[in-house]
Parts: C-alpha cells; sequence; structure tokens
C-alpha cells in the first residue's frame, strides 16, 4: 500500500535523521569515515527481506532469487524513504569529514 504524502514527507525526514544520526555516532566512535554508508546496504536487505543471514550462506540462490523479487515488488514511496536513509548516511560521512578537516579531533 503507498503511503499518503504527509507520510511520505515524515518518514522520508525520519529515515535521513535516524540514519543521520547512526552514522555520525558510529563515525565518532569508531573514527571510520564513510562506515555507515558501507553498512547502510546491509541494513537495506534486512529491511526489505525477511530471510535469516545464515541463508544467504547456506541457500544463496534461492534467497537472492527471494531477495530481488522483493526489491521488484517495491513501491516508489518505499524506495524514496530507502534513498533518503542513505543520503543520511552519506550526510554524516560528509559532515564528519568536515568537522575533522576544521580541527575538531574529537571527531
Amino acid at each position: 500500500m503507498p503511503l499518503t504524502i504527509p507520510t511520505l514527507i515524515i518518514s522520508m525526514l525520519l529515515f535521513m535523521v535516524l540514519f543521520f544520526g547512526i552514522g555520525f555516532l558510529l563515525n565518532m566512535l569508531l573514527r571510520m569515515t564513510w562506515i555507515m554508508a558501507v553498512i547502510y546496504p546491509v541494513v537495506v536487505v534486512m529491511i526489505i527481506d525477511d530471510a535469516r543471514l545464515f541463508d544467504y550462506f547456506t541457500a544463496p540462490g534461492t534467497t537472492f532469487q527471494d531477495l530481488m523479487g522483493n526489491m521488484i515488488q517495491l513501491h516508489f514511496s518505499d524506495i524514496l524513504v530507502l534513498l533518503f536513509g542513505l543520503l543520511g548516511a552519506i550526510l554524516s560521512g560528509i559532515s564528519i569529514k568536515m568537522l575533522r578537516v576544521r580541527g575538531y579531533q574529537m571527531f
């Protein structure tokens, strides 16, 4: 079921802020600038597909087919929300990088 316009806008903002915050904290703690942008595709796969991580190694053929089928069935609104989450993860890396360039040692 597609989302209504207000729900879509709120969902996009929430995903962007959520993954910006998680990425910012991970970057600050682990000192790896792009860690959330690398982890984000794994998070998206866990959101889209209900298969266990172990299934990707024991039965990769059927698991990846199910994943592709689930990705094809996504609505445009779902894709927008997930893209805004990726944008938040990338923006967290950019902001950490800018803070480090400007001399903030704790970042």
